[in-house]
């Protein structure tokens, strides 16, 4: 039998749960927003349960919005979808400190290091990027990590 103290622990796991994945379904919507061809991703920081930010990757403000080359490959210059959440709380009045970030695909190592900067202590993503040193980098500091591969009700 559970104690009184399990049981609330399980209630605010699955509650946390839920508050996931509808954050990633956000995150996914927002990710269709991209003009890039090769891959969208949507990005959404919360922080003491209000969305703070939110971004999708491409072009700099002012730019063509194509991403890619005629090769298709992908702008140098194009912006990650977590950077361009990261610095949009940087044009606010809010920060990062505490925050938990939402991705429709796990951060890459550069942008791994802009999350740990910003202070964001938690990462919650869909799908695993090619290259897993960003999450490893992340773990290793301390961020917590969590992969919810099926978001929507009924995967």
């Amino acid at each position: 039998m559970l104690t009184l103290s399990d049981q609330k622990i399980m209630k605010e796991q699955a509650k946390q749960l839920r508050y996931d994945k509808a954050y990633l379904r956000m995150a996914q919507t927002w990710s269709e927003l991209s003009h890039c061809q090769r891959r969208s991703v949507g990005a959404i920081i919360v922080k003491k349960g209000m969305i703070i930010s939110d971004g999708y990757n491409g072009t700099p403000s002012g730019f063509d919005n194509c991403c890619e080359n005629d090769a298709g490959e992908t702008h140098w210059y194009v912006l990650h979808a977590e950077a361009n959440a990261i610095l949009k709380v940087a044009k606010s009045s809010h920060n990062c400190q505490g925050a938990t970030l939402y991705l429709t695909l796990s951060p890459c190592k550069d942008c791994s290091k802009l999350v740990l900067q910003a202070g964001i202590e938690r990462v919650v993503f869909m799908k695993g990027y090619k290259d897993e040193s960003g999450i490893a980098f992340l773990k290793d500091a301390g961020v917590e990590i969590v992969q919810i591969e099926k978001p929507f009700d009924g995967e």
